[in-house]
């Protein structure tokens, strides 16, 4: 990836689209799930406008996928705080493989009601953690807090998440 980030950084354009191409799609998902996915190609055309731009900034400290991750997570936020408005997002997964096809896509539905619901910046960490597996570690890093604030905003978005699930009539069970 390194030789990649160099060639990108003297201007080589094939560099650029093969970075484009080893990471778009993880882009696009982090901007489908935070913006909406109405909203998420324009969101990664602009990831990939400002990453592009800014490719100086990445001094190597951190794994470049995770200051790509950075700015896709920020890109989306201030989009939606552009916009001043929730969006719903799609799962790509389904919650309780053992519940029937029905139910199943109700448990989905339900979820994706709740998780637009939650304030944007919780909701991301929670799907950073939750569905990409992000360590505290690297979500720290992706977005610039310290490890135990993700711990406790973490906490805090899955205390709001069941608060709207039990809203929507779901109970622990």
């Amino acid at each position: 990836m390194a030789s990649i980030i160099l060639a990108c950084r003297q201007g080589n354009m094939a560099a650029r689209c093969q970075l484009y191409e080893a990471c778009s799609e993880h882009v696009f998902r982090v901007a489908a799930r935070i913006a909406g996915p109405q909203d998420a190609a324009d969101v990664a055309q602009q990831v990939f406008l400002q990453a592009f731009r800014s490719l100086d900034k990445f001094d190597g400290r951190s794994r470049f996928e995770t200051w790509l991750h950075r700015l896709a997570v920020n890109e989306a936020l201030q989009h939606l705080r552009r916009n001043r408005r929730h969006k719903h997002s799609d799962l790509d997964w389904e919650p309780e493989a053992t519940a029937s096809g029905g139910e199943q896509s109700e448990q989905k539905e339900a979820l994706e009601r709740a998780l637009a619901k939650i304030d944007p910046e919780l909701k991301s960490i929670f799907l950073l953690r939750e569905l990409e597996d992000f360590s505290y570690h690297d979500i720290a890093m992706a977005l610039h807090i310290p490890e135990g604030t993700v711990g406790s905003r973490l906490n805090r978005a899955r205390r709001e998440l069941k608060r709207q699930l039990q809203d929507l009539g779901y109970s622990d069970k």
